[in-house]
């Protein structure tokens, strides 16, 4: 007598990975990155290479030369750069480089927080005055710089407004004064720098958690405490940026300075930029010109990369 039996069932196979079915070629996970994609990324710095990069290499190249840009460039090593050491008019743009940042980085840094710290809170009507402060980002730096001209004209609008207000002793040729040019010419740049400051560091404080400052009221901080000891610490990140910033406008800042003033009168406002351009473009002297802004960089990167190394060791 024969016992039926049931099939013995099999365990259905998995299905092979999706991997395994389009070979091994491609990795798991691996993603094909889209043409278009790569044109977004390739294109633009393809342009940056030709555009920037390239004459900046150039540039390095060109400040070991002696070239008049017509002729060709003649290989001097190191003379420019001696050149330098006894040049009074460089000795003169260098001093005024550094006092141009201590006080247009100075005062734009403060000024720009202030103003931050009286208009983060959203009340009625401080989009408007937010917008005000910002409104000469938007101006062009020469634009800005012919509108101050008329302002420091000798009838100008801040002359009359002393002899208005009974100070016409102190109406002064503001522009044609050695003793008064280069501060004259660092106001205009200000204004239009501290709008710019100011919207830093509005980002910054609007990512500062509410909560440390409710901790800190709860322990009995006041205003200036709470700014020393929890919203400064927390602009840190902040602060790099806007030093960044500043030093870099600050090295480069030429339009303002050459539309007022040319960098006279006598070279008392002759900034680095404005001597670079002079002597590489007006004198035809592109090797001592690319000399000139080689320091330019070295002053730039020097400064920021020592702020940033100290700004690494403090928050380790």
């Amino acid at each position: 007598m024969s016992v039926l039996t049931a099939p013995e069932r099999k365990s259905p196979t998995p299905p092979p990975a999706r991997g395994a079915r389009r070979g091994t070629g491609r990795g798991r996970g691996a993603r094909r990155t889209p043409p278009l994609v790569l044109a977004f990324v390739l294109v633009p710095l393809l342009v940056e290479a030709v555009w920037v990069f390239w004459p900046a290499l150039q540039g390095f190249y060109l400040a070991f030369t002696s070239w008049d840009g017509v002729s060709a460039p003649r290989f001097i090593g190191l003379d420019n750069f001696h050149e330098m050491a006894g040049d009074a008019t460089f000795r003169s743009a260098a001093w005024h480089t550094v006092l141009w940042l201590v006080l247009f980085g100075g005062l734009s840094a403060l000024l720009g927080l202030a103003a931050a710290l009286l208009l983060q809170q959203e009340r009625r009507g401080v989009g408007f005055y937010r917008a005000a402060l910002f409104l000469p980002v938007v101006f062009s730096l020469v634009a800005t710089a012919l509108v101050w001209q008329a302002v420091y004209q000798p009838d100008g609008v801040l002359n009359q407004l002393l002899e208005s207000v009974g100070l016409g002793s102190l109406r002064h040729a503001w522009l044609a004064d050695q003793d008064t040019a280069l501060y004259a010419v660092i106001v205009p740049a200000l204004w239009r720098q501290i709008g710019y400051v100011m919207v830093l560091y509005l980002a910054g404080l609007k990512g500062i958690d509410p909560a440390l400052y409710e901790a800190a009221k709860v322990d009995g901080a006041g205003a200036w405490q709470r700014l020393r000891h929890v919203t400064l610490p927390q602009l840190r990140g902040v602060n790099a940026v806007v030093l960044s910033v500043i030093v870099i406008d600050s090295l480069r800042s030429f339009d303002v300075v050459w539309s007022l003033t040319r960098g006279g009168p006598y070279h008392s406002s002759e900034l680095l930029s404005t001597y670079m351009y002079s002597t590489a473009f007006q004198s035809l002297r592109l090797g001592y010109g690319s000399a000139l802004a080689v320091v330019i960089f070295v002053l730039a990167f020097g400064v920021i990369c020592s702020y940033l190394v100290r700004a690494f060791r403090e928050a380790d």
